[in-house]
C-alpha cells in the first residue's frame, strides 16, 4: 500500500507560527533578561535558534539558548534500541530562577516532554517551565499541554506528521503522512 502525503505547513506557515510565538513568549515573559529557551533534540533545537531570533530582533535583548537530548530520561529508551544515539545537550547558561520555553517540533503522547522536565531538573530549578511546539497533534498518554502552539491538527493512529527544516527555511514543510 502506498503512502499518501499531505503539505499542513509551508515554509510561509511555519514562519508566521514561529513569529506569533515568539509575540506570545514575551507578551507572557515581559522580563525577556529572565527568560532562556532550550530546544528538544532533534528538531526543537532549529526551532529554538529560530524564536530566539525573533525574539531578539524584536525586544533587542539576546536570550540564552540552549538544547537538550532526552534519550537517557525517555521511559522507553530501552524498548527503541539496545545502543541509543546520544546527541549533545548544552546548557550553558543557569536554568535558577529563570522562566524557561522548552522547544520541540511535535507534541504527541507527552512522553518525550515528561523526559525533558526530569533533565532540565538535573541543571537546576527553573521559576516557570513553559512549552512551545509547532506542531500539537493531540493523541496524550499523559496529561501535559503546550503553552504556545502553531498548529493544533487531528491525527488519525495510522497517520504520522513530519516536521522537514532545512538551513534555508524557504524548503521548510509540515507533511501529514498517511499509511
Amino acid at each position: 500500500m502506498e503512502k499518501s502525503q499531505k503539505i499542513i505547513m509551508t515554509a510561509s506557515d511555519i514562519e508566521r507560527s514561529l513569529s506569533r510565538i515568539a509575540l506570545q513568549i514575551t507578551e507572557r515573559n515581559r522580563d525577556v533578561e529572565n527568560l532562556a529557551i532550550v530546544g528538544i533534540h532533534t528538531g526543537g533545537v532549529s526551532l529554538a535558534g529560530r524564536i530566539n531570533k525573533f525574539i531578539q530582533d524584536r525586544e533587542g535583548h539576546k536570550i540564552p539558548t540552549g538544547s537538550l537530548d532526552i534519550t537517557l530520561y525517555r521511559d522507553d529508551w530501552s524498548l527503541a534500541s539496545q545502543s541509543p544515539v546520544v546527541k549533545k545537550t548544552d546548557v550553558n547558561f543557569s536554568v535558577e530562577g529563570r522562566n524557561l520555553v522548552l522547544v520541540d517540533d511535535v507534541l504527541f503522547t507527552g512522553r518525550t516532554i515528561r523526559a525533558a522536565l526530569d533533565a532540565i531538573m538535573d541543571f537546576g530549578r527553573p521559576r516557570s517551565i513553559q512549552l512551545a511546539v509547532l506542531i500539537d497533534r493531540g493523541g496524550r498518554e499523559l496529561p501535559i499541554q503546550p503553552d504556545y502552539v502553531g498548529l493544533q491538527v487531528e491525527v488519525n493512529s495510522d497517520q504520522h506528521v513530519d516536521v522537514l527544516l532545512k538551513d534555508n527555511q524557504a524548503d521548510d514543510e509540515v507533511i501529514l503522512e498517511s499509511d
